[in-house]
C-alpha cells in the first residue's frame, strides 16, 4: 500500500515538475526545437532561488529565477538565430557555459542548503497545513498552463505555433522567425527555471547536478500525457502535461517503493520515455500490417 505521505509527495513533485513539462510543450512541440538548454536552466532557477531565499528574500527568487531561465534561452536563441548554429548544438553550447554561471551563483560552492530558511512554503505552513506544498505547487502549474494556452492563441503565440509547423511559410509572410523562436525559448526555459526554483524551496537545498537528465523528465511527463489525452487542443496538451507528470511522480514512488536503487531512477526514466514514444508507433504499425492484409 502507498501511504498517504507518499501520495501527497507524488502529487506535490508532480505539479512542480510539470512546468518542466509545459516549457517542453512549447519548445519541443510548438516550435519543433530540442532545446538542450534545459538541465542548464532548471539549476539556474534552483541556484537563484536559493541564493536569493538565504538573503531572505523568497518570493523575490519567482520573478528573479524566470528572467534569468528566460535570459539562458534568449542566449540558446541568439545562437541559433544570430550566428546559425543548429538548434541542439545550441543549447549545448548555453547547458555548458551555465555549469560555471550557476556554480557563481551559488557563491561557486556546489551546493546551498536552506533547513533553517524562511521559504515560500514553510510561509504558508500556518495556514494551508498539511497542504502547504501542494497548493501552491498547483497553483503555479494551473496558471502557467492557463497563461501558455492564452498566450498560444494570441497573435504572437499563432505565429510561434506557425514557426514551428512551416518557417519557409512564415517567412514569405514577413514574419521575422527569428523574434518567434527567441520569445518562445525565453518563455520556455522562464518555465524551466520557476520549476528548479520551486523545488528548491521545496526541498531546501540546491545543488549543481539537480538538473542532470531534466529534458529526459520533461519529455516522458509530456509523452505519458500526451498518451493519456492524445487529442487534445492546446487546453488537452497543458492538461496532459500536467497529469502525465503526476503519473510519472508516481511511477518513480512505486519503483522506489519496490526498493529498487536510487541509481536506477535514469534507467527507469528512459525506459518511460521509450516505451512511451515506441509504443503507439508499434500499434498504428500493427494495425496498417492487419488492414493491408
Amino acid at each position: 500500500m502507498i501511504s498517504f505521505a507518499v501520495i501527497l509527495s507524488a502529487l506535490e513533485l508532480g505539479c512542480i515538475y510539470s512546468l518542466v513539462a509545459m516549457a517542453l510543450l512549447l519548445s519541443f512541440r510548438v516550435l519543433n526545437i530540442a532545446d538542450m538548454t534545459t538541465d542548464g536552466s532548471f539549476t539556474l532557477g534552483c541556484a537563484v532561488s536559493a541564493t536569493l531565499a538565504v538573503a531572505g528574500h523568497p518570493l523575490l527568487a519567482i520573478p528573479a529565477a524566470m528572467l534569468c531561465g528566460a535570459a539562458a534561452g534568449f542566449v540558446t536563441a541568439a545562437l541559433q538565430t544570430k550566428l546559425k548554429i543548429p538548434s541542439i548544438l545550441a543549447g549545448i553550447i548555453t547547458n555548458t557555459g551555465l555549469y560555471t554561471v550557476n556554480l557563481a551563483v551559488m557563491g561557486f560552492s556546489s551546493n546551498v542548503t536552506m533547513l533553517k530558511t524562511v521559504t515560500l512554503f514553510s510561509m504558508l505552513q500556518p495556514s494551508l497545513g498539511v497542504f502547504f506544498r501542494l497548493v501552491p505547487a498547483l497553483i503555479a502549474a494551473v496558471l502557467a498552463a492557463v497563461g501558455l494556452v492564452l498566450f498560444l492563441k494570441t497573435r504572437l503565440g499563432l505565429s510561434i505555433r506557425a514557426t514551428g509547423d512551416n518557417p519557409d511559410m512564415v517567412r514569405a509572410s514577413s514574419i521575422n522567425t527569428a523574434f518567434t523562436i527567441t520569445v518562445g525559448l525565453s518563455i520556455s526555459n522562464a518555465l524551466t527555471a520557476l520549476s528548479g526554483c520551486l523545488l528548491a524551496q521545496y526541498q531546501k537545498t540546491a545543488d549543481i547536478s539537480l538538473g542532470t537528465g531534466m529534458v529526459i523528465v520533461g519529455l516522458a511527463s509530456l509523452i505519458i500525457g500526451e498518451t493519456l489525452i492524445p487529442r487534445g487542443k492546446l487546453g488537452g496538451k497543458a492538461l496532459g502535461a500536467i497529469l502525465g507528470s503526476i503519473l510519472y511522480r508516481f511511477i518513480l514512488a512505486i519503483a522506489l517503493r519496490m526498493r529498487l536503487p536510487s541509481a536506477c531512477l535514469k534507467l527507469i526514466s528512459a525506459i518511460i520515455v521509450a516505451l512511451a514514444i515506441g509504443l503507439p508507433n508499434l500499434r498504428s504499425a500493427r494495425k496498417g500490417g492487419v488492414k493491408k492484409c
